[in-house]
């Protein structure tokens, strides 16, 4: 076949949809494409979605794409171990984390430990906290620290964080487990060695 795989993956997505399916099953629509093709085919997953008002279970090991859900599972081990809309999921694994740069400091931390009672550490050269709603937290910052702030960065959990909180491991470590789980299965190695 002279397609590409992007070519492939909206073809074999239309074939599901040759019946007009209410509910509509993607195994890793996008799993080998290129970051281009991926973008364009979940604007054709998005779009069939509006279009055609249909449900769409799918399988993703990027958590940028579970980010598209409106629901997600985390399996682990076979089990559902956490389902829950993206943010709710991510709200339930902790605080923002808020990195600041500042003239002293040494004197920053004293403060946050004193008046804003917070245990800041030191980590790559910034003052560290974590905080719920790191986005409102910013401005009392400002008010509050005597000490000039260089710069601020927010960085909220993620779904690779979630994954994290709720498996014990990332996904690589996953996908990893189950590779080693496969090949030290005897009828696994046998099927695979028949086929060379």
């Amino acid at each position: 076949s002279t397609y590409s795989g992007g070519m492939k993956r909206r073809l074999e997505i239309a074939r599901g949809l040759l019946h007009s399916p209410r509910v509509l099953f993607l195994d890793e629509p996008t799993v080998g494409l290129d970051p281009q093709t991926r973008a364009h085919i979940w604007n054709y997953i998005e779009e069939l979605r509006r279009r055609e008002s249909i449900t769409i279970f799918l399988t993703t090991h990027y958590m940028d794409e579970a980010e598209h859900c409106d629901r997600i599972a985390i399996i682990d081990h076979g089990r559902i171990v956490a389902i829950d809309t993206p943010e709710v999921l991510k709200s339930s694994v902790g605080r923002d984390r808020i990195e600041l740069r500042t003239e002293d400091d040494t004197a920053a931390m004293a403060e946050l430990r004193d008046r804003l009672r917070l245990e800041p550490t030191m980590a790559e050269g910034a003052v560290r906290i974590y905080v719920p709603n790191g986005d409102r937290f910013i401005p009392t910052l400002f008010a509050d620290l005597s000490v000039p702030i260089l710069s601020v960065s927010l960085a909220q959990p993620t779904l690779d964080d979630v994954f994290m909180s709720y498996t014990g491991r990332t996904i690589r470590d996953s996908e990893a487990s189950n590779a080693e789980r496969l090949a030290s299965n005897p009828f696994i190695r046998q099927r695979m060695g028949a086929r060379r």
